[in-house]
């Protein structure tokens, strides 16, 4: 047995599906780390994490495990051995496995246990559960491979421990959530405790539709103590260094970063969302309509800081109810980023459409119809500039908004991606005002204020008529996003809402529109997912509910 192990941490942005391209990330960090004995990397790196359906096609498992092979084969250079995720059929089931690669061969083959079906997982769909993982032998070291889930219940750590493993490796894809980096923790100190092993924690990185990964690998000592740890939110590799001991396997301990506070995470989440969606996806760039309010505002400063200024291409699209104000704020929210702005009134455009319907609207008042009429007649604009340039719309909707369905569907909801889709109202604020003082980790956007301080203060209006204010329609923000906390991420009883100081009205009103803006969610685009309860891949409603009216707590 050897007495000391140098393990390299591979955190990196796998794209789903691209089963070259990952491959070629995998052996990018090979070739930087010669000196390494073995390198981890993350849950189903080589196909991208969350494949979904994608693994189910023949084809593209035969591709997969045959690129494994080919890069196990590249092993035999008596370089750095390879431990990496992707799928693996074995007596003609489909498993999420861990691929030991050394010495040209797959060495060993793991399959992960516990498969998890909640939230935005539903790998029972799509794999098989594995046995029990037996310890690997790597150079008369027994590595106690765990996959994801595996890690989360004492009962694969345990029968590891009872094989007598050395050091536990957690191969993971785990999604951000505001509360899951601390979960981690706490989850891997349980682990540690319990079997009296050392931990390495890895992750991926990266933006997956919906879903962004922070990465944030970690090692912990078998006390549960952090003695590595990477930076969230970076592609990284860490070079960690071992040694055999008299009473097991310790890790050399590193200086630990700075942790992020809430805004920095969120922030980064947000700007990496939107970054990825866009390259991935291949578009050159994104259109925004510029409304003069916050919302359009952030939108548009986080696509700057994800894209770089020259790839957002913003337009103002005023009517007859815009202010001269929002023209102006616009115009220096614009200056401020670095972006040009374009101006195409829709006043015009507006009196067609009413002319167009003049007959058929006879005999009615004016109402929200004439409202939505604007916005939708934006979101023809919008389109239209798409289709011409290729540049993907992003809409600017917050959570609070798309809750109370506070949105004109083919309006201000047609687009092809949304960075604050699960932001609530008031964290937007928030998070402008944190803009203004900081510069997030690779973002591209120029440093200091950029977002004009009046758009922050000003109150919330859609402007679609006469001094109409958001308040008009909804409860101040302070207690509508309260209220929608309540009801969508703890899921309370209205008369414990109540308790917390609001009105009974206010709360069943607003629990009223909630469910029936459902249909409104279900045509809204992907956004990325911040809370444990994103609409979408978390929150998943009948359209058709007969007990959203039910008078009951």
């Amino acid at each position: 047995m050897t007495s000391a192990l140098k393990i390299v941490i591979a955190t990196i942005n796998p794209t789903v599906g691209d089963i070259e391209g990952n491959a070629s990330r995998i052996l990018k960090v090979r070739e930087a780390s010669p000196a390494a004995d073995l390198i981890v990397y993350s849950e189903l790196v080589l196909i991208g994490y969350p494949p979904e359906d994608l693994v189910l096609k023949p084809a593209f498992q035969r591709d997969a495990m045959d690129k494994a092979v080919e890069l196990a084969a590249i092993t035999k250079d008596g370089g750095p051995a390879m431990l990496i995720g992707s799928c693996w059929i074995e007596g003609g089931k489909l498993y999420n496995s861990s691929l030991l690669l050394a010495n040209g061969t797959i060495a060993a083959i793991r399959h992960k246990r516990d498969l998890p079906n909640y939230g935005v997982f539903d790998e029972k769909r799509v794999f098989s559960r594995g046995p029990c993982p037996e310890p690997i032998d790597f150079k008369g070291v027994k590595l106690g491979v765990l996959t994801c889930e595996d890690l989360w219940w004492e009962e694969v750590t345990q029968h590891l421990a009872d094989k007598h493993s050395d050091i536990l490796i957690s191969l993971n894809g785990s999604p951000y959530e505001e509360i899951k980096a601390r979960d981690r923790f706490q989850n891997g100190k349980e682990r540690t405790t319990q079997s009296d092993i050392p931990l390495i924690y890895t992750n991926q990185v990266g933006g997956q539709d919906e879903l962004v990964f922070d990465g944030e690998a970690f090692v912990m000592d078998k006390n549960g103590q952090v003695i590595v740890r990477q930076t969230a939110f970076v592609d990284c590799t860490t070079m960690t260094e071992w040694s055999k001991v008299d009473n097991g396997w310790v890790c050399a301990a590193h200086d630990l970063p700075e942790k992020n506070d809430r805004l920095t995470d969120i922030y980064q989440a947000m700007m990496i969302g939107v970054r990825d969606y866009v390259n991935k996806n291949h578009f050159p760039g994104v259109i925004i309509g510029m409304s003069g309010g916050i919302d359009s505002a952030l939108s548009a400063i986080v696509a700057v800081d994800a894209l770089g200024a020259d790839k957002v291409h913003l337009v103002m699209m005023p009517s007859k109810y815009t202010s001269e104000e929002s023209l102006i704020d616009a115009a220096d929210a614009a200056r401020m980023m670095g972006c040009a702005i374009d101006n195409i009134p829709i006043t015009d455009g507006v009196k067609a459409f009413e002319g167009i319907m003049a007959g058929a609207f006879a005999g009615t008042t004016s109402d929200t119809t004439e409202e939505n009429l604007q916005s939708r007649l934006r979101a023809v604009i919008l389109m239209a500039l798409s289709n011409k340039h290729g540049k993907m719309v992003l809409t600017t909707g917050n959570k609070s908004e798309m809750s109370v369905g506070y949105a004109t569907l083919y309006g201000d909801m047609c687009g092809g991606y949304n960075a604050l889709k699960d932001i609530y109202k008031l964290d937007v604020f928030k998070l402008s005002y944190w803009r203004n003082e900081n510069q997030p980790l690779g973002g591209m956007g120029p440093k200091g204020q950029i977002m004009p301080v009046n758009i922050i203060e000003k109150p919330p209006t859609a402007e679609l008529r006469p001094d109409q204010k958001d308040e008009d329609s909804l409860p101040p923000y302070e207690v509508l996003d309260d209220i929608l906390e309540c009801l969508i991420e703890k899921e309370m009883f209205k008369k414990d809402i109540v308790k917390r100081g609001h009105d009974v009205e206010t709360v069943a009103r607003i629990q009223h529109l909630l469910y029936i803006a459902e249909y409104k969610r279900r045509q809204a685009p992907p956004g990325v997912k911040i809370t444990e309860k994103n609409f979408g891949r978390d929150r998943r409603y009948p359209i058709t509910n007969g007990y959203r009216d039910k008078k009951v707590n």
